[in-house]
């Protein structure tokens, strides 16, 4: 994330450690850092509010809003490109707004670039018409996009046969997982040996890659 209070500090690691980072589109959670322009802030505030009014707002396209969310993520990409020396090759969102009809339909994210998909369902996990809305979106975004076959979170960790079945997928396919180690019990997991136990032979990429 850029424009937050830590971001500064975070990119110099992460150049030092050369972490592979991507772009993690802000539209919901207000900028903290000192260095935040207070009219990007304000447009980004006006997004936000927007985007959390109620359930489906993302789903929707809003005519009213198409130079403030343009505005919004190219100062991102500009912050990203200061902070990293590079512009970025992937992306995601915040709270998944990325995927939101302003920056999908407006075609915001550049081409060829790697976009994280929705989150990946077996039939009943979710209802017929929210799985069909994911495949559509996915659908749109693979025209312009390059995408993982599968995208599952890491929780819930029981049952073990869950985990199980996301890395036997990675025999097969391209497989992202997304964790927050912030949490203590996906800490444990990713900083035991569990997680090499249940990987077996299937290989865990270093850095994001196909």
């Amino acid at each position: 994330m850029v424009f937050m209070q830590d971001s500064e500090r975070a990119a110099g690691t992460a150049r030092e450690q050369d972490i592979d980072a991507g772009l993690h589109l802000n539209l919901t959670t207000p900028f903290s850092g000192a260095n935040c322009p207070a009219r990007l802030a304000q447009h980004q505030l006006r997004i936000a509010r927007c985007l959390r009014r109620y359930r489906l707002a993302q789903t929707l396209f809003h005519p009213t809003l198409i130079g403030l969310f343009e505005y919004v993520v190219s100062a991102q990409l500009e912050e990203f490109y200061r902070l990293y020396g590079r512009t970025p090759e992937r992306f995601d969102g915040h709270h998944h707004m990325h995927l939101c009809a302003n920056v999908l339909w407006g075609r915001l994210l550049p081409p060829v670039t790697v976009v994280r998909r929705n989150f990946s369902f077996e039939p009943g996990e979710k209802s017929f018409a929210n799985r069909l809305y994911r495949r559509a979106i996915d659908r749109i975004l693979a025209r312009r996009h390059r995408l993982t076959d599968f995208f599952f979170s890491l929780a819930p960790l029981e049952p073990p046969a869950r985990l199980q079945g996301i890395f036997g997928l990675a025999r097969q396919f391209a497989v992202e997982v997304e964790t927050h180690p912030a949490n203590p019990d996906e800490y444990r997991f990713l900083s035991s040996r569990e997680i090499c136990g249940l990987a077996g032979d299937v290989r865990i990429a270093r850095g994001f890659a196909f």
